[in-house]
Formats: structure tokens, C-alpha cells, sequence
């Protein structure tokens, strides 16, 4: 117990000596820009990720771990058919069974490419027309509408936010295996 106090005041001290040593430098958010934030279970974690993809003008990123949701996946394949271009990169392991969303979505013509080359390809966010990112907690999955605390983040015109997260996005593709349809 006196290491774990010595500790926080090592810690403490650190912190008032050092200000923003252990902090990265904030981006203030662009004029014109904005967010909206939801929460799970029995929130509007759901409604608030289709939102985004009904948004959509002109394409969808999608970087998912687990992809189970039955809504979500029917909203990017009615963007898709809207022409909308979707393309989804998800983690091999979780998404390599025959009937999960990402094979769905491939089955409809949608590029999907599953990632495995990390232990949990764990990122959950969607960049929409080069300016919008969702991001969060929340899985693409009913356990996270209806079971898990989870949090969706929408930051609303952020072109420089969404060319970062379309660049990992990229990142994470070219390092996939596109999954093929199987019908």
C-alpha cells in the first residue's frame, strides 16, 4: 500500500513539474465542425452509427473488430445499391466465419478485406465522404446495442481528423486479404 501512494505522488509530481508531459498537444476542432455522442445498451448507439451511413454522398470507410449487426450491414448494402462506395476492413479471426456480416456484404458486392495481422484488429470507426468520422467503443454487433456499455463518437466535418483515419483505414486494407463472395 505505501509503494501504490509513493507511486501516485511520483506520478503527481510529475505532472505539476512537467505540465503536459504526459499529454500529446490537443487539435482544436474546425470552424463548421461538431459532434454528437451516444451510449449502449438501450441508447442511441445504434441509430446514431446508421445516421452516418444515411449521410453518406459519395463513400464509406468501414474499419471493424466484430461485425454481427443485421442493421448495420443492411444500411451499407442500401448505400452501396444507392451508389455509395462502401469498402470494409475487418478482423480476420472474429469475421472468418461463413455467416457473418462481412461475408454478407461481400455476397452484395461490397469489397470487404479481412485483417489478420495483429492479435485483435480492434478498431471500430467509419470515415464518411472524406469529412465525417464515427468512432468509439461500439462493435457493429447486437451485443453492443443491447448488452455491452458501449459509446459512439460522430465528429461532423473534420476533413483533417477523417484524412488520418483514412489513412490507417488504408493502412489496414492494403495489409488484407480480400474475402470473396460465396454464395
Amino acid at each position: 500500500m505505501r509503494l501504490m501512494h509513493v507511486f501516485r505522488m511520483l506520478i503527481l509530481t510529475a505532472c505539476l513539474v512537467l505540465p503536459g508531459a504526459f499529454a500529446f498537444a490537443a487539435t482544436p476542432l474546425p470552424a463548421g465542425s461538431s459532434y454528437t455522442a451516444a451510449f449502449s445498451p438501450h441508447g442511441k448507439s445504434l441509430e446514431l452509427a446508421l445516421s452516418c451511413i444515411r449521410a453518406a454522398e459519395r463513400d464509406i470507410l468501414v474499419a471493424a473488430s466484430s461485425f454481427t449487426s443485421k442493421r448495420i450491414a443492411r444500411a451499407l448494402r442500401e448505400a452501396h445499391e444507392r451508389g455509395i462506395a462502401v469498402r470494409i476492413v475487418a478482423d480476420k479471426e472474429i469475421n472468418s466465419s461463413r455467416y457473418t456480416a462481412v461475408a454478407y456484404l461481400a455476397n452484395q458486392g461490397i469489397p470487404v478485406r479481412l485483417n489478420g495481422r495483429y492479435a485483435i484488429h480492434h478498431h471500430k470507426f467509419m470515415v464518411i465522404d472524406g469529412k465525417h468520422v464515427e468512432t468509439g467503443s461500439f462493435n457493429y454487433s447486437a451485443a453492443a446495442v443491447d448488452k455491452n456499455a458501449e459509446n459512439v463518437l460522430v465528429l461532423w466535418n473534420v476533413p483533417s481528423l477523417a484524412a488520418q483515419y483514412a489513412a490507417e483505414w488504408k493502412r489496414l486494407w492494403d495489409e488484407g486479404e480480400p474475402l470473396s463472395a460465396k454464395y
